[in-house]
This record gives structure tokens, C-alpha cells and sequence, in this order.
């Protein structure tokens, strides 16, 4: 896809995600507001309307846009790689894994304030990964087609027991108020969401995707299989490592920014290859910019479906990934 395309897309979706919600607000008020702050214009607008916009709408939209391309780009990189069409970080318990870490820092004080947040929950991703992987390995599995039942069910299992681990963590360390905030975070929210967020959610989501399109070659030799991407001369293990590794980081940073976020890396891959095809240097930035759009347009239907409510961001995208989920399960089915 060409760039300048990609950008406008990505910018009229954002705008979208400002001017739409509870309150509409007026494109003119946000071009205002965005003139006065990085232009130095000095337009007459009301400091509510503006404040909304600058610290709350935009910082919202940018964070949901990054957190849509870097899952959705993570879902690419694990499907590829093991070969697998329904691995995606939510389903491998890459997102639960990390959602324990996150906890494990904020609640249970791991590292008595030396731990980042998302460095705890990087070192949950990367745990559940490992596990997953050893699972797989030890019931027959690998990487591979033959794997993908394996990979699948090692995924349920850890994601079941990190889950267990995070509502262990929260029910015995946590206050009531502690416990009810921390449970809504898990589900997917966004109104937390500031520059600092931004800051953290930008050049991760840049970097997971630009790694992603420099090894893009290597990711179309893997679709052939680890023996065929040898014997073109992709060094198999230091790109896997590399690529598994950063879409465990990169899930780890959103979901330490918004919650576990589910069916983002499952659905938003498979819509763009049906789009674009399967090569991975138009694949990436499709699935990048559906991704971001997805989860913008998510975020504005958790604030508007239900009046006076925000819904959890992951409610709305479990009703729209697990149809299909269970369409790409029925199209899988192996013929008789």
C-alpha cells in the first residue's frame, strides 16, 4: 500500500475517533484545537471543549491506533511463523501472560518499584509464550501444520492459568476498589489514556511494524515451512527469536497501556489477506492500518453504544471477533 495513502486513512481515522463520541465535537473545533497547540494559533475556543480534545479525545485515538496496528501486526508475525491461522497473542495466552506480569508490578509490588509496568508485563508475554511453545513441544507438536491443534490448545491452557494467576494475585493483594478498577482494565480501556501513553504506544507500534516489513521476505519463506525458509538462506532461529520476541513486546506495551484486548491479531490479519494477498510487504502496512482503524472505531462504539457508560474496548471486539473466530474454524474444516 502506498504511503501517503496509508497516512491519510490513518489521519481521517483518527480525526473520526476525536470528533465522534458521547459529545460530538466539531471538525472545525479540532483543526482549532490543533492549530493552538502545536501551531501556536490563538483561535477563541471554549478551554473545555479544547482540553477534551488535546488531553482526552486525541491522546485516546493515537494510543488505540497504536494499539490496534501493534496487535494486528503481532497476529502476522505468530501466524506466519508457526503457521498457524489462528494464532494471534490473545489466543497463545501472550496477552494473559502479560496481563499477570502488569499485576504482578501493580499490585503485588514485584521489584519493589525498580520493575517497570511494562517490563513486568513483557516478562509475563514472554513467560506465557515459553510455556506455550514447551506444551506444544511436549504433546508432539512444534512449528508447523501439523501443530496447530496443539499450539491452539497449549495457548487455552496457559491463558487459563495465568488468568487463574492474575485473579489470585488481584483477589489476595488488591483492595475492593483495587479489585474492581483492575478487573475493568483487564477487559480493554482506554480512558486512561494520556501523552505519556502516547509517548510509549508510538514507537512501539512503529517499530513492531517496521521490523515486520524488513523482514518481510523471511515471513513469505516461512509460509513454505522452516526447511524451505533454510534452504533460501533465512537464518530460521535468530529470525523467529527476533520476531517472536518483539511481538511479545509489543503486546506487552499495549496491554500494560489498555488491558488484554482480544481477537485484534486473529481478525484483522485474515481481513487483510483477503484484501491484499499474502505477500508480507503489502500484508504489514494493510494489516497495520486495518488494525488501527478496527480498534479507533472500536473505542467509539464502547463510548456511544450504551448512554452515560463507557464499555470495555474487549467486549466490543470479542462480539466481532468471535463470529469469526468460529467462521474461520468452519471454513478450516477438513474435508471428507
Amino acid at each position: 500500500m502506498h504511503g501517503a495513502w496509508i497516512s491519510v486513512a490513518l489521519a481521517a481515522a483518527v480525526l473520526a475517533g476525536v470528533c465522534i463520541g458521547e459529545t460530538a465535537i466539531p471538525l472545525s473545533t479540532v483543526w482549532q484545537t490543533l492549530a493552538n497547540k502545536l501551531l501556536g494559533a490563538a483561535y477563541p475556543l471554549d478551554r473545555i471543549d479544547q482540553g477534551i480534545v488535546w488531553n482526552y479525545r486525541l491522546t485516546r485515538a493515537i494510543v488505540a491506533a497504536c494499539c490496534g496496528a501493534g496487535l494486528a501486526v503481532s497476529g502476522v508475525i505468530l501466524q506466519s511463523l508457526l503457521r498457524n491461522a489462528l494464532a494471534d497473542p490473545y489466543l497463545l495466552g501472550i496477552s494473559a501472560g502479560a496481563s499477570t506480569g502488569a499485576v504482578l508490578v501493580t499490585v503485588a509490588g514485584l521489584g519493589a518499584g525498580a520493575v517497570s509496568l511494562s517490563l513486568g508485563a513483557f516478562g509475563g508475554a514472554l513467560a506465557a509464550f515459553l510455556l506455550v511453545a514447551l506444551l506444544a513441544r511436549a504433546s508432539g507438536g512444534g512449528i508447523g501444520p501439523r501443530a496447530a491443534g496443539q499450539i491452539v490448545l497449549a495457548g487455552i491452557a496457559g491463558s487459563q492459568l495465568f488468568n487463574a494467576l492474575t485473579a489470585f494475585i488481584i483477589t489476595r493483594s488488591a483492595s475492593a476498589e483495587q479489585a474492581r478498577g483492575i478487573m475493568f482494565w483487564l477487559l480493554g480501556n482506554l480512558s486512561g489514556a494520556r501523552w505519556d501513553n502516547v509517548g510509549l504506544a508510538v514507537p512501539v507500534a512503529l517499530g513492531v511494524t517496521l521490523l515486520c516489513l524488513w523482514h518481510a521476505r523471511a515471513l513469505d519463506a516461512f509460509t513454505f515451512g522452516t526447511d524451505s525458509a533454510t534452504a533460501l538462506g533465512v537464518p530460521v532461529r535468530r529470525v523467529q527469536t527476533l520476531l517472536i520476541g518483539c511481538a511479545s513486546l509489543a503486546t506487552a506495551v499495549m496491554v500494560s497501556i489498555v488491558g488484554s484486548i482480544g481477537f485484534v491479531g486473529l481478525v484483522v490479519p485474515h481481513a487483510a489477506r483477503f484484501i491484499v494477498g499474502v505477500r508480507h510487504v503489502r500484508l504489514v502496512p494493510a494489516a497495520a492500518l486495518m488494525g488501527a482503524m478496527f480498534l479507533i472505531a472500536a473505542d467509539v462504539i464502547s463510548r456511544i453504544a450504551v448512554k452515560g457508560q463507557v464499555l470495555p474496548i474487549g467486549v466490543v471486539t470479542a462480539l466481532v471477533g468471535a463470529p469469526v473466530f468460529a467462521l474461520i474454524l468452519v471454513r478450516r474444516k477438513p474435508a471428507r
